[in-house]
């Protein structure tokens, strides 16, 4: 947490599946100060969730935009008024909603944007890129940074030279700058995310029509990924055989929901066939019984 000063921050952070709740295991790990809005697994963040917080004392928003254990992506406007409104310092993950959901940063207002390589960047995972604001570049010159590795004002002290204050995986920068060619020359971002949506709505459809017995968690989804819930067989059971069976490689949930649902994704190299051999693998899992009790 870089940018966020435990002397002088008072964080407030949605905690809605297991990455929002990693977000409060690093505010405590570093000593800020926080609040939780815990919500129910799968739920969509309303504005009585956040209205319980107006004229508080925090100083910072930490949001998962896209919920990716649960498939959910937050209302971003709805972030936006509340944190402009309260004049919080934004940081927003949004590692999975990169490029597969609509995001402006700037008509956001967020301070912060953490992303990755490896979600719809389709690059291989090891570099994690951060977008700060004018604001955040300020206070990144001001906060002291106990962690030497993660020192964003000696990297930016750096950049001005047009290095890294140490090596970086420069395989995968080199990567990551020929897929934004590419991104660019296809269209740019809001062709992209316009591609993420389709392949999402294609293979729901799918599993809509299939008739299989599987429950799509649709309440405000990411175009990343759908959350599917398992009538009365085992996911686990179902996650295996489709990679021993077919070498399809679902997504599996951990914790209480290991048995009950999994994940599939829209990101990457995914042509719409895709979608349509995975629905008949499941069907052809359920003629075998795979999807018995």
């Amino acid at each position: 947490m870089g940018t966020l000063d435990p002397r002088r921050d008072k964080a407030l952070v949605v905690d809605g599946g297991s990455f929002g709740r990693r977000f409060r295991e690093l505010l405590a790990l570093h000593g800020i100060p926080h609040d939780a809005i815990e919500l129910e697994h799968g739920a969509p963040l309303r504005v009585e969730d956040l209205d319980a917080y107006s004229g508080g004392d925090h100083t910072a928003f930490l949001v998962n935009l896209g919920e990716t254990s649960q498939g959910v992506l937050y209302d971003a406007n709805l972030i936006a008024d509340f944190c402009k409104r309260e004049d919080l310092f934004l940081v927003v993950d949004g590692i999975s909603s990169f490029l597969a959901d609509p995001f402006d940063m700037g008509e956001m207002g967020a301070d912060v944007l953490i992303t990755d390589a490896q979600k719809a960047l389709a690059c291989p995972p090891g570099v994690a890129p951060i977008v700060l604001s004018p604001r955040a570049l300020e206070r990144v010159r001001r906060v002291v940074q106990p962690c030497s590795y993660f020192n964003l004002g000696l990297m930016l002290e750096n950049q001005l030279r047009g290095q890294t204050p140490f090596t970086p995986a420069v395989g995968i920068i080199l990567q990551i700058h020929e897929r934004l060619r590419q991104l660019q020359e296809a269209g740019g971002a809001a062709a992209e995310v316009a591609l993420r949506a389709s392949v999402a709505e294609d293979f729901r459809r799918r599993v809509s029509e299939s008739g299989l017995p599987l429950e799509m968690r649709l309440t405000s989804p990411s175009n990343a990924v759908t959350f599917l819930k398992t009538i009365g067989f085992s996911a686990r059971r179902l996650v295996d055989d489709m990679k021993e069976t077919y070498g399809i490689w679902l997504c599996p949930n951990g914790g209480e929901g290991a048995e009950t649902s999994f994940r599939v994704g829209h990101i990457g190299e995914h042509p719409l066939s895709d979608n349509a051999l995975l629905v008949a693998a499941l069907l052809d899992a359920q003629r075998r019984g795979i999807m018995r009790p």
